[in-house]
C-alpha cells in the first residue's frame, strides 16, 4: 500500500511538473491582439468619450489578450470616410453613427434621420436587433461591396432643433438659412427652404463663428456645450422631429474581427450591450448637467419648437420618403419594416406608459403668476 500510495504521489509530482514546464511557454506566448480604431467624434466630444467607454469594457473583460485603442476624428481619416477605412483595413474599427453614409445609399439615413414612425431611440434599436433592421443594414454593406461588422447601439436623446442667431417663430423664417445637418435631415431641411451644408461635428462652430452658417444642429447639450456652440450662438430650439431616433454604430473590419477567437467575439457582443445601457446612464447624468450650465452660466437662451414647425417637418419628411422609396427599392423595404414594427410597439407603448411629465410638473413646475 505504501508503494502504492508512493507511486501515485509521484505520478502526480511528474505530471504537475510536466503540466508547469507546458503552462509556463503557453502563457509566455499569449499575446495581446490590438485593433487601432477611429470615432467620428473630436477628441473633447462626450461622444468620443463614449467610444472610449465601449473600447475600456472590452479591454477589461479580455483580459490582456485583446485591446481596443482609439483615435479621435481626423487622425487617420475624416469623419465621413470612416466606413471606406475601416472596409479597406486601413482601419480596424470605428465609431460613428450610420447617416453619416447616406451618401452611398439613402436608406442608410433610416438608422437615425426623421421620425420613425413615432418610435423612441431605445425602440428603433428594438426594430434593429429583433425586427429585422440588422439584415437589412447587412444587406445594404453587401450590396455595396462593404466587408464591416455593424454593431448598433446607445439610444440617443431627441436632437433640437439646432442653434439660431435669432428664435424661430414660424417655418417662413427657416427659409433661405445656411443650415448645418445631416442624413436624410438634408433632404428634410431642404424641402423646409434651408441652404444645407453637411459638416462634420469639428467643423461646425467655426463655420457659424465666420458667418458661412446662419444656424446649425449637431446633438446634445454636452456636446454642443463642449464643442463651443454657446460662444457664438445664444439661441437654441429644442425638440425637432429631424433625427429623434439615432444611436450609434461601431464598426470592425470583418476580417479583424473574425480572426479574434470566439470567446474574444463574444465579449465584443455583450460589451456592445453594457456599453448601450452605460451610455444610457451616462447621457442622462451628463446632458441634464450641462442643460443647467447652458442655462446658468453661458445664458443660452431655449426656446421650444413651434409644433407648427415639427408638424411641417412631419409634412416635408413624407415627401422625401415617398420621393426616396420611388427611386430605391432598398429605401422602401425599410421604410416597410419600420411601419409595421412601429404600429405595433407604438400601441404598446402609448397605451402601457404613464405621462411622466404629469408627475413631474406637479413637483417641480412652478404654477404661473397671475397678473
Amino acid at each position: 500500500m505504501t508503494q502504492t500510495t508512493t507511486g501515485r504521489r509521484g505520478l502526480l509530482k511528474g505530471a504537475a511538473v510536466a503540466a508547469g514546464a507546458l503552462s509556463a511557454p503557453m502563457i509566455a506566448s499569449a499575446q495581446t491582439t490590438t485593433l487601432r480604431f477611429q470615432s467620428t467624434w473630436p477628441a473633447k466630444d462626450i461622444f468620443h468619450e463614449y467610444a472610449n467607454d465601449f473600447a475600456k469594457k472590452v479591454n477589461d473583460m479580455a483580459s490582456g489578450r485583446l485591446r481596443i485603442e482609439v483615435l479621435p476624428a481626423g487622425a487617420v481619416v475624416p469623419a465621413f470616410q470612416l466606413l471606406d477605412a475601416v472596409n479597406k483595413g486601413t482601419l480596424d474599427g470605428g465609431h460613428g453613427v450610420v447617416a453619416y453614409h447616406y451618401g452611398k445609399n439613402t436608406a442608410l439615413a433610416l438608422w437615425g434621420s426623421g421620425p420613425a414612425f413615432g418610435m423612441d431611440p431605445n425602440m428603433v434599436l428594438s426594430w434593429h436587433y429583433y425586427g429585422g433592421g440588422k439584415a437589412l443594414l447587412e444587406e445594404i454593406y453587401k450590396s455595396l461591396n462593404i466587408d464591416v461588422v455593424s454593431y448598433l447601439y446607445g439610444p440617443m436623446p431627441t436632437q433640437p432643433l439646432g442653434w439660431f442667431k435669432k428664435p424661430i417663430a414660424n417655418v417662413a423664417q427657416l427659409k433661405g438659412l445656411k443650415f448645418r445637418t445631416v442624413g436624410l435631415a438634408v433632404d428634410v431641411f431642404k424641402e423646409l427652404g434651408t441652404a444645407v451644408n453637411p459638416l462634420p461635428g469639428g467643423e461646425i462652430v467655426p463655420a457659424l463663428d465666420r458667418g458661412l452658417l446662419d444656424a446649425a444642429e449637431f446633438n446634445n447639450a454636452s456636446s454642443d456645450r463642449v464643442l463651443g456652440f454657446p460662444d457664438v450662438v445664444k439661441n437654441c430650439m429644442l425638440q425637432s422631429f429631424h433625427q429623434s431616433g439615432e444611436q450609434f454604430e461601431i464598426l470592425f473590419n470583418k476580417a479583424k474581427l473574425e480572426a479574434l477567437p470566439a470567446e474574444l467575439r463574444a465579449t465584443i457582443d455583450y460589451a456592445v450591450q453594457a456599453s448601450s445601457a452605460d451610455f444610457s446612464w451616462k447621457a442622462i447624468e451628463r446632458n441634464s448637467k450641462d442643460y443647467i450650465e447652458l442655462k446658468t452660466k453661458d445664458k443660452v437662451n431655449f426656446f421650444k419648437t413651434p409644433d407648427s414647425i415639427l408638424r411641417a417637418q412631419l409634412d416635408a419628411w413624407d415627401k422625401v420618403t415617398a420621393a426616396k422609396s420611388a427611386e430605391n427599392a432598398m429605401f422602401k423595404k425599410i421604410m416597410d419594416s419600420q411601419r409595421a414594427f412601429a404600429e405595433r410597439a407604438g400601441s404598446w407603448q402609448n397605451d402601457y406608459m404613464v405621462d411622466f411629465k404629469m408627475a413631474w410638473n406637479r413637483y417641480f413646475r412652478q404654477p404661473a403668476k397671475k397678473a
